[in-house]
């Protein structure tokens, strides 16, 4: 697999986000998934909707995502519509909660620890995807990205409770940490696969704490803003991105760094681009 073509601005705003969609040069057909993350009640680092909402609009897009596998105010789908209404997507777009009505499943026969992936059965409904992922860093991913939002991101609530126990739901919180991270990388692939060519990507390197958008309480950023980065390789998306972080001159860097290399978060990179879903090699081109 040859060099991805990643593209960078450091410049964040929703007018360069609408730049960088329209750089991939990509025009997502029929009815557009927009995968981001809500952000867990409390968390005050999740983007905001002012700031997602021109490029939603550019696709016409739909705002999708799934509840949660642990306690909090998105482990059902009466609460992640409060939530989704308190923190403002919905006055923005149309807001779909995949698994609200149940979960189908994608089959994964090259995956490394999981050959199944559960989604939201609302999946279905749509024909590509626009990924908008807030890049920083998780509590056992390490990070999150691309990657991690199609993945973990994309899973019903039991499909969360898979991935996390590498197969088997039970182990959630004590399965093989390095288990769990190619079981993202598996799921990842069935992603990619399902909407074959009709999904792209872009990452925020903006609030970085060294926790997710999932933390009802979480560390306020200690590395300074980056970018938007944006591909149609989410290996290589996010591989840019943690680049930039050991790139980066501001000492906040160990800080984030030190989470992402105790978690040994580079793995779901490597795991990915061995089962082919992209290039940890890339040609960054700058805006």
């Amino acid at each position: 697999m040859g060099k991805s073509k990643v593209y960078f601005t450091s410049t964040i705003t929703p007018e360069a986000m609408i730049q960088m969609y329209e750089k991939l040069g990509v025009a997502l057909p029929g009815k557009v998934a927009v995968k981001l993350h809500s952000g867990e009640v409390g968390n005050q680092n999740f983007l905001r909707p002012d700031f997602m909402k021109p490029v939603i609009d550019l696709v016409k897009g739909t705002i999708v995502e799934c509840n949660t596998a642990y306690a909090g105010k998105r482990n059902t789908a009466e609460a992640h519509w409060e939530t989704m209404k308190l923190h403002g997507w919905t006055d923005i777009a149309p807001v779909d909660i995949l698994d609200e009505e149940g979960e189908t499943v994608l089959e994964i026969p090259q995956g490394k620890r999981i050959q199944k992936n559960y989604v939201g059965s609302h999946m279905g409904n749509y024909d590509s995807m626009l990924v908008l992922s807030h890049f920083k860093g998780h509590p056992m991913g390490g990070f999150g990205g691309a990657l991690k939002n199609i993945s973990i991101g994309l899973a019903s609530a039991r499909g969360k409770a898979y991935i996390h126990g590498a197969g088997e739901e039970e182990k959630i919180w004590t399965a093989d940490h390095d288990s769990f991270l190619e079981s993202m990388a598996d799921a990842s692939k069935s992603i990619v696969d399902y909407y074959a060519g009709k999904i792209v990507f872009i990452n925020v390197m903006k609030n970085m704490s060294v926790d997710c958008d999932c933390c009802a309480k979480a560390e306020d950023p200690a590395i300074a803003d980056i970018g938007i980065l944006a591909s149609l390789d989410p290996v290589a998306l996010d591989q840019a991105c943690l680049d930039k972080v050991y790139a980066s001159k501001d000492p906040g860097r160990a800080h984030l760094l030190e989470r992402i290399e105790s978690r040994n978060g580079v793995l779901i990179v490597e795991a990915a681009a061995a089962l082919g879903i992209g290039s940890r090699e890339y040609e960054l081109m700058e805006l």
